[in-house]
C-alpha cells in the first residue's frame, strides 16, 4: 500500500507576489476595471500593494498612522478620496483618467 503524502494548504496572499512597481500598477488596473465603481474593493487593492511595500513605511510616507491606514484600506469602508491620493503617492503610482467608449 502507498504511503499517503500530507498536503499542507495556505491562504494566498497576493501581497506576496506583487514585486515590482509594474506589478504593482497592473494589479491596481486591474482591480479598478472589477471594482464596477466600489470604492472599497479599490482600497482594499491599495491595501494589498502597500502589504507588499511595506505598510510601515507607506503609513510613514502618507503622513498617516500605521492603524489608520489599516483602517482606511481594510476593504470594509470607502476612505476619503484624499487619503486614496496620499497612499498612492506614497505607493509610487499616480492616478490617470482615459475616455470611456
Amino acid at each position: 500500500m502507498k504511503k499517503m503524502t500530507k498536503t499542507t494548504l495556505s491562504r494566498y496572499d497576493v501581497a506576496d507576489h506583487l514585486r515590482t512597481p509594474q506589478e504593482m500598477a497592473a494589479y491596481l488596473e486591474a482591480c479598478i476595471d472589477e471594482a464596477a465603481g466600489d470604492a472599497a474593493f479599490i482600497a482594499k487593492a491599495l491595501g494589498d500593494i502597500a502589504r507588499a511595500k511595506g505598510m510601515s513605511q507607506v503609513a510613514r510616507d502618507a503622513g498617516l498612522s500605521r492603524e489608520s491606514l489599516y483602517k482606511a484600506l481594510s476593504g470594509e469602508r470607502s476612505p476619503d478620496f484624499s487619503t486614496i491620493l496620499r497612499v498612492m503617492a506614497a505607493l509610487g503610482l499616480s492616478l490617470h483618467a482615459k475616455a470611456v467608449n
